[in-house]
C-alpha cells in the first residue's frame, strides 16, 4: 500500500500525530516522554496502525527506532494532513471570534473623519482580517437593509421609532455647512441658523440628505421652501464640486468635513447655547449570528458603554 492510499484506512487524527511525534525521537521511550504516555501504550498503537496501514513504518533496533522508506513517505503525508487540518481549525476558531470574516456596516453620513473613521481604524488594527463592506443610505433604506440581512449594523443619526432591533447610543457630531470660498458667511467665524434663512441648499436624496432637510425644516420652519431646496443624487465630491462653484451651501456632519475641496469652507452652525449637535446610534438585529459582528459591538461598547435599562439596549 502506497502512502497516498491512506485515506481509505480508517486512521484517526490521533495515530497522524503519534506517528509524526514518534519520527521525531530517536527511540520510542523519549517519544513516549514527549507524548506523556506509556511506551507500552506507544508501541501498542503503533503496531495497530502498521497492522491497519498494511506497512511498516518504524525499523525497531537495538540503535532507536528509524523510519522505513514507505515511513518516509507515510510521515511527510501525515505533516501534510495535520497542517491543513490545525491552519483549518486556526480559521474556523478565528471566525468563532469574530477575528476572520466579513461585516457589512451601513453608514449614513461619510466616514472620512471624526468618530466613525476612528472607528473603522481601531476595528481594523484589532481585526486586520475582517472585510468590512460599507453600504450607504438613508434611515429606511439602511433599515431595509438590516431587516433583510444584508447589513450587519447600521450607524445612523436618532432613535428610529419603527426599529424593534437592539440599539447602541454612540457619539455626537456637529452639524456643519459648507460655503463656496468667497461667499460672505464664509468670513463669519460662528454661524447661526437665522443667518441661513435666505440660502439656497443642496441636498442629496441619499444619506443623511432627509435628516438634514429635516433638520433645515425645523430650525428654519416657514423661512425655508421648495425654492431653498435643490434634491441632489450625486455624491459627496460631486456636491462639494457644485458648492464652490456657486450653485449653492451644503449641510453635512461633522465626519464628512476630512473630504476637502478646493474654493471650499466649511463652519459650524450654532444654536443660542452652542453648536448644533446630531446624536448617532448603532442599530442592529439581535437574530444576526455574524461573530464579526459581536467583535465590532464589543469594541464599540467599550467607548460606549450602554447605561440604559430599556430592553433595546445592548
Amino acid at each position: 500500500m502506497r502512502a497516498d492510499e491512506v485515506s481509505s484506512v480508517d486512521v484517526e487524527l490521533r495515530d497522524l500525530r503519534l506517528a509524526v511525534v514518534t519520527s521525531q525521537h530517536r527511540s520510542l521511550r523519549q517519544a513516549a516522554e514527549a507524548l506523556n504516555i506509556r511506551q507500552s501504550t506507544l508501541s501498542r498503537r503503533l503496531h495497530e496502525i502498521e497492522r491497519q496501514l498494511g506497512m511498516v513504518l518504524f525499523e525497531r533496533t537495538n540503535g532507536g527506532t528509524h523510519l522505513t522508506m514507505v515511513g518516509l513517505e507515510f510521515i511527510a503525508s501525515a505533516k501534510r494532513i495535520l497542517d491543513d487540518v490545525d491552519r483549518e481549525l486556526r480559521r474556523i476558531r478565528s471566525r468563532s471570534r469574530g477575528e476572520l470574516g466579513l461585516l457589512t456596516i451601513g453608514v449614513q453620513a461619510s466616514p472620512s473623519a471624526g468618530h466613525m473613521h476612528a472607528t473603522l481604524v481601531e476595528y481594523h488594527r484589532r481585526f486586520p482580517d475582517v472585510d468590512v463592506r460599507t453600504v450607504d443610505g438613508s434611515h429606511d433604506r439602511l433599515l431595509c437593509a438590516l431587516a433583510g440581512n444584508a447589513v450587519d449594523v447600521a450607524i445612523m443619526t436618532g432613535h428610529a421609532t419603527a426599529w424593534d432591533g437592539r440599539m447602541l447610543p454612540l457619539w455626537s457630531e456637529r452639524v456643519i455647512v459648507a460655503f463656496p470660498e468667497h461667499h460672505p458667511l464664509g468670513q463669519n467665524s460662528r454661524i447661526r441658523w437665522a443667518d441661513l434663512a435666505n440660502e439656497k441648499f443642496l441636498v442629496p436624496q441619499q444619506g443623511p440628505g432627509p435628516e438634514l432637510e429635516g433638520l433645515l425644516a425645523a430650525k428654519l420652519r416657514h423661512a425655508i421652501d421648495s425654492q431653498h431646496i435643490i434634491h441632489q443624487d450625486s455624491s459627496l465630491d460631486r456636491l462639494l464640486s457644485l458648492v464652490s462653484a456657486n450653485y449653492g451651501t451644503l449641510l453635512m456632519f461633522e465626519g464628512a468635513t476630512g473630504v476637502r475641496h478646493e474654493g471650499v469652507v466649511y463652519r459650524e452652525v450654532w444654536d443660542d447655547d452652542g453648536p448644533t449637535q446630531t446624536n448617532f446610534m448603532a442599530y442592529w438585529r439581535e437574530a444576526n449570528s455574524n461573530p464579526a459582528l459581536g467583535s465590532f459591538l464589543a469594541m464599540l461598547n467599550e467607548h460606549y458603554p450602554d447605561f440604559s435599562a430599556g430592553p433595546k439596549a445592548t
